[in-house]
């Protein structure tokens, strides 16, 4: 395959755009397990089935584009909760295997429900207007480099996403809670901190990101199926692992990281090899650097 420096950087600049869903959904994934110390893998599936009822509702009611991504949050927050409700809720806090297995069949009763619904087959999903048509250049030591709207579109929308909820966690007294059920739920508890509540409530907000991630996917692709949950829970958790587990920082940068490299991959090498480099660049982690980007130990005990 001839392809030139460039195209490199093209798919590099256009992979970092694209990467900020995954740095929405590792995100998810990071908020959950800094709580509980669990992993949710319902995650993928909830943000999912919130664009899903995003698009539903809008189609519906005849609502304008905007819409979606207003209702597509909502919609995964309310399913994130259910998930909170049915696979960890009432299990035992320290049953870590019990939560894994109920949140995976969480996972496929999610699926099993969207591709009932739809037969499997994608829906089309609608362009982002004005967005969708621009594109600009910029000139580069005499090399043009573009920048697609809508991926722009997507990564403002994402990153704007993500400075809410900084400071959600570090400027509100909900982010004070989350920090201490985290770190201390004993001590949490002894203060009046509810932390039922509290986990219920980092559900929601995961959730909400979640559906806000999947809304941005389709429409930076122009289609929503229920083909996308297993790549995003693939994704997330490798953003995730990469970033650091429980690491907010990580995460973001694990993300765009990701981005632009499968992308580039997928300009080098194609479309089948590129998620071999992806989990190539996964081990890796795992070999060299275990505890992630932003971790400073792990237990190998």
């Amino acid at each position: 395959m001839n392809i030139e420096f460039i195209d490199v950087v093209q798919a590099l600049i256009d992979g970092v755009l694209y990467g900020s869903t995954y740095a929405l959904i590792g995100l998810g994934f990071t908020l959950i397990f800094g709580a509980m110390e669990k992993l949710n893998m319902a995650y993928a599936a909830s943000s999912i089935g919130g664009a899903y009822v995003g698009l539903g509702v809008s189609v519906l009611f005849s609502l304008p584009l905007f819409a979606i991504f207003l209702i597509g949050p909502i919609g995964g927050g309310l399913l994130s909760f259910l998930v909170y409700i049915c696979c960890f809720r009432y299990l035992p806090s320290n049953n870590h295997l019990a939560a894994l297995m109920a949140s995976i069949g969480g996972l496929f009763f999610i699926d099993e429900i969207i591709s009932h619904e739809t037969d499997g087959s994608p829906l089309e999903f609608p362009e982002l207007g004005i967005f969708s048509e621009a594109y600009f250049e910029i000139e580069f030591s005499d090399m043009f480099l573009g920048f697609r709207g809508d991926l722009i579109f997507v990564m403002f929308a994402s990153f704007l996403a993500m400075l809410m909820l900084m400071y959600l966690l570090y400027k509100t007294r909900l982010g004070l809670a989350t920090r201490a059920v985290s770190q201390q739920p004993i001590a949490a508890q002894l203060c009046g901190i509810s932390v039922e509540k509290t986990n219920s409530l980092v559900f929601v907000i995961a959730g909400f990101i979640g559906g806000l991630a999947g809304a941005m996917t389709s429409a930076s692709i122009g289609l929503l199926s229920p083909m996308l949950i297993l790549p995003f829970t693939v994704k997330g958790l490798i953003v995730t692992v990469i970033g650091g587990l429980g690491s907010i920082p990580g995460a973001i940068i694990a993300g765009l990281m990701l981005g632009g490299f499968e992308n580039v991959f997928m300009a080098l090498r194609g479309v089948t090899e590129r998620d071999m480099y992806v989990m190539l660049l996964l081990f890796v982690f795992l070999i060299f650097r275990p505890q992630g980007l932003f971790s400073n130990s792990v237990n190998r005990d």
